[in-house]
């Protein structure tokens, strides 16, 4: 057989592992390569050359004009694995490349080739200049990030028992990011075990967590995790931004796509994950334009890629501790928990809820450890076959008793009111009256929570809310969907007012605002404004805190125009 026939054929079996493999890696024409030129740069690399290295910022795109590249995947135990050959009318990239994050594969040169470089600034302009051909560069890049995801390729390793709290923890972390990862178990993985013999972790280091460069951190926080690989940006040479979000909800990104689309500086914060609660929701069935539903994560998940298309910085995970409104030198200034000062000439507060926890003795013991407050694909491998409880009444507990079902032997549905029709929406109660395996048991309140020696949960107890009656059972996984309190305490001191739940008061709601023409989300203090869930008032759906992500963007141009108009 001949070489080139070899090659083809290898590349063919290579194209075969992806999902959609014509969309994962098309092929431009000379006539679109050509459309692409004026925003690229000529580069050359030699045989065995990087384009690119895991863990290293990537410079951008390349499309390839001549030569062959060598994709491959690079972990932090030293293992580097083929996975795919570009040639001629290729491009290399994925969704990393819209903000310069870390390489998540190898790029290397095989024989001289010549490339087309488009670095990330270009590429964004690049996405919106050229629709259709930026459509097509989009899709392929989201799918590269799925199949690498799906395919556990790149990314951090994790090695743990996969029911430790910390694997949980961290998995549902990168889950929630989109961020590939894979995980190896001590008791089964050859590397794994010689890892563990060389570090000797304690139950309380689990897990071990390898980057690509081979830094070896035991169970790191969220924070640590994502500086370590490369996930956290920041303020760019002390740039000031038209606009700061506090929160990376629907809401935020909502606000960020409009804002960043209409050309105004975004730059976005949050402290776990984009999506906040509704990106926990395991399926979205009243959204509008979804008519199956769609689930939180993949919704915003689009919304995530559209915010950095048009050149939104999204600094995950990260903390803003005060705010200062003082407006030294005409700007607001944010705390962030990295010591960095953010600086905007407004503020969107979309910093939305936390979840509520409780009064149920040792809870805090538990969380992590068999308490959750989401329903994760990672959180429901946990109760494949097992009995589960859910305490809650709301849409999202719903959703999550549904998407259990699908896993878990039985859903104990644990609801303190009579009934559903107050706080649920019809359609899903139907489905959850039709689901055999959940139980609903009304006027119900859990009491206690028992575990084992390791602190993990075992049991739980509950008791009617109308008789003496109590009751037990052997349960593992907690589910806690009892609503959320307002995240504003970073918001002290600064002058924005609250009402008594802690929620931000917008327009003429505020004492300070009456008889002044305010916008209806502006807050007590002028260029502060708050939308979603924060907000108090606001309905508390994800197409309501959509569109208040939207309507905000009119009240910021307002307000930055008249702040650049010169005194009279």
């Amino acid at each position: 057989m001949a070489q080139d026939e070899v090659q083809r054929t290898d590349r063919e079996a290579q194209m075969a592992q992806f999902t959609r493999p014509e969309q994962t890696f098309p092929t431009l024409t000379q006539v679109e390569i050509e459309r692409l030129r004026h925003f690229g740069e000529l580069r050359h690399f030699e045989d065995g050359e990087f384009l690119f290295e895991t863990g290293k910022p990537g410079p951008g795109m390349f499309v390839v004009l001549a030569g062959h590249v060598a994709i491959a995947q690079r972990d932090g135990l030293g293992h580097v694995t083929p996975v795919i050959d570009q040639g001629p009318g290729q491009f290399l990239a994925e969704l990393g490349q819209l903000s310069g994050r870390p390489a998540l594969v190898d790029g290397r040169a095989e024989g001289d080739v010549e490339v087309l470089l488009v670095p990330p600034d270009r590429l964004r302009a690049l996405l919106v200049a050229e629709a259709e051909l930026g459509e097509r560069i989009m899709r392929a890049l989201i799918l590269r990030r799925v199949n690498l995801i799906q395919g556990g390729i790149g990314g951090p390793v994790l090695i743990g028992p996969s029911n430790s709290a910390g694997v949980v923890r961290l998995q549902g972390f990168l889950t929630r990011n989109g961020q590939p990862h894979h995980l190896l178990d001590p008791d089964s993985e050859h590397d794994a075990a010689e890892l563990i013999a060389r570090y000797s972790p304690k139950p309380e280091d689990w897990p071990l967590v390898v980057t690509a460069g081979g830094t070896v951190l035991r169970n790191p926080s969220e924070t640590e995790l994502g500086r370590a690989i490369g996930m956290i940006g920041g303020a760019k040479d002390n740039r000031i931004y038209d606009v700061a979000i506090v929160g990376c909800g629907p809401a935020g990104l909502a606000t960020a796509v409009y804002a960043a689309s209409e050309g105004l500086s975004v730059a976005v914060v949050d402290t776990r994950a984009f999506g906040g609660q509704a990106g926990a929701s395991a399926r979205i069935e009243n959204y509008l334009g979804f008519p199956t539903g769609i689930s939180g994560q993949a919704l915003a998940g689009r919304a995530f890629t559209q915010a950095q298309k048009f050149g939104a910085d999204i600094m995950i995970p990260m903390s803003v501790s005060s705010l200062d409104c003082s407006r030294t030198n005409g700007t607001f200034a944010l705390a962030l928990d990295c010591g960095d000062t953010l600086r905007s000439r407004a503020v969107v507060v979309a910093s939305g809820a936390r979840y509520r926890r409780p009064d149920i003795a040792n809870l805090d013991k538990f969380e992590g450890r068999g308490v959750w407050y989401w329903a994760s694909p990672v959180e429901a491998k946990l109760c494949a076959g097992e009995e589960v409880a859910l305490v809650g009444a709301g849409n999202s507990a719903g959703q999550a008793a549904v998407f259990l079902s699908g896993h878990a032997k039985k859903v104990l549905m644990i609801i303190r009111g009579g009934g559903l029709g107050a706080s649920m929406s019809r359609y899903l109660i139907e489905r959850i009256e039709a689901t055999p395996n959940i139980e609903l048991m009304f006027n119900t309140e859990i009491t206690a929570l028992e575990g084992d020696e390791t602190s993990l949960l075992r049991r739980i107890r509950w008791k009617s809310r109308l008789s003496a009656d109590e009751d037990e059972a052997d349960i593992r996984n907690l589910f806690l969907f009892v609503g959320a309190d307002p995240a504003t305490s970073w918001l002290d001191g600064c002058g924005v007012t609250l009402d008594r739940g802690g929620f931000v008061v917008t327009g003429a709601q505020s004492e300070l605002n009456q008889g002044k023409l305010v916008a209806p989300l502006e807050t007590s203090v002028p260029g502060v404004y708050a939308v979603g869930d924060v907000r108090s008032g606001s309905v508390k759906r994800v197409g309501g805190a959509i569109g208040e992500g939207a309507q905000v963007v009119a009240s910021l141009h307002g307000y930055l125009g008249d702040a650049a108009k010169p005194a009279l």
